[in-house]
């Protein structure tokens, strides 16, 4: 049997001539905002908050920042305000710049620093040199074979 897949599913339908069902809902909240101002307060204050209103439900309707929706944003930067922050200040000791002298030839083109902070530190730079060192021979062999 013959299915057939459907594409484009990531682009909303126009349902309301050029806008989508979201675009619709976000533009006539705002106008009824906007209408409600208009007709409950004198015409100074209602210019006042139109103009947020019209300001934000355009932005939620058309904006797109990042590629996701702006209500995605609005929503971060709310939890971002109302979460609660932990700032820890740790000072950093300065690090001696590493010298020709405090390194260690391991093969002619390799120099490893010696790391003396720990012990786990050691290991894993160890282990991450031998197998850069052991890659570069093996394709080095694998090159001489197939020659």
């Amino acid at each position: 049997m013959k299915y057939q897949v459907p594409q484009f599913i990531e682009v909303e339908d126009k349902i309301f001539g050029p806008f989508t069902f979201k675009q619709f809902i976000y533009l006539a909240g705002g106008g009824g905002v906007c209408l409600i101002a208009y007709k409950l307060m004198p015409l100074f204050w209602a210019i006042l908050v139109i103009t947020p209103a019209v300001l934000v439900s355009m932005m939620l309707a058309f904006y797109r920042p990042n590629n996701r929706p702006a209500i995605q944003m609005l929503e971060s930067a709310f939890n971002f305000f109302i979460a609660n922050k932990l700032y820890i200040w740790r000072r950093l000791d300065k690090k001696p710049s590493k010298k020709i002298e405090s390194m260690v030839p391991i093969s002619a083109s390799v120099l490893v620093p010696k790391i003396s902070e720990s012990k786990l530190k050691d290991l894993a730079w160890s282990l991450d040199i031998n197998e850069t060192i052991f890659s570069r021979e093996s394709k080095k062999l694998e090159t001489r074979q197939n020659n």
